[in-house]
């Protein structure tokens, strides 16, 4: 991480507890030691076992993370970088729309039998995953299921999640893969906007169709899969969901 990095996240860290004199000992390392560890090791895909002499011990990184994975503030720590770049771009930091869509990605052979299914549709056998990003195509929810779970399956309990982590949000936008009940479904259920965004029937090759541009190119901006270390939301049934 940069100095003008670390200027920037620093503030949004929360406080050691040591610190405001809530009991607990001084942390060994700082911060953007832990932070820089772990960055290097999604960006490599590599195992905790496997961070390198530079960095602190990969046991100490693994129970830091760990530890802030249980807490939620791995997600926090998400929430409140993506309300800052909002801001800087001159919009409110909560959003009020949204963008669905999914993508099927092959699976390495790591990745075991149950957790797995074969996509007909994009002869893909391997997991996908599921987003809904705001307008600038910052993330808000995401989910990761077997490639054989249909967008619309999946749908339901993104949509759900967004309503109740995003109560700002009153319109999402989609493609013609969601179309069916949602539409009902979200008016009833959650008071929220679903609008399916349409090729015309004349269009004839790649056309940057408006708002769906935005999640396909944060997909194709995490085209090339890493190994999270972990998920930070809760695991609900055909899928692990993040926050």
């Amino acid at each position: 991480m940069s100095d003008a990095e670390w200027a920037a996240v620093r503030p949004l860290l929360p406080t050691p507890a040591w610190l405001e004199r809530k009991g607990g000992r001084p942390e060994s390392y700082c911060h953007r030691q832990m932070l820089d560890a772990i960055r290097y090791l999604v960006a490599g895909g590599i195992s905790w076992r496997a961070m390198p002499a530079d960095f602190p011990h990969w046991a100490r990184v693994y129970a830091f993370f760990r530890r802030w994975r249980r807490e939620e503030l791995v997600t926090e720590f998400h929430d409140r970088l993506r309300g800052q770049v909002r801001t800087r771009e001159g919009r409110e930091a909560e959003p009020s729309a949204g963008i669905i869509d999914a993508q099927s990605v092959k699976g390495a052979a790591t990745v075991p039998a149950a957790s797995r299914g074969y996509d007909g549709g994009k002869a893909i056998n391997g997991r996908k995953r599921h987003v809904i990003t705001d307008c600038l195509g910052l993330l808000l929810v995401v989910a990761v299921t077997a490639a054989n779970v249909g967008d619309r399956e999946a749908a339901t309990g993104l949509l759900a999640r967004l309503r109740m982590l995003h109560r700002e949000i009153t319109l999402v936008w989609a493609d013609g893969g969601y179309t069916g009940g949602l539409i009902e479904w979200c008016r009833d259920r959650l008071a929220l906007t679903f609008e399916i965004v349409k090729r015309t029937d004349d269009t004839a090759g790649f056309v940057v169709l408006p708002r769906r541009w935005v999640v396909e190119r944060t997909l194709c901006a995490t085209r090339r899969s890493v190994c999270i270390p972990g998920s930070a939301g809760r695991k609900s049934e055909g899928g692990s969901w993040a926050g």
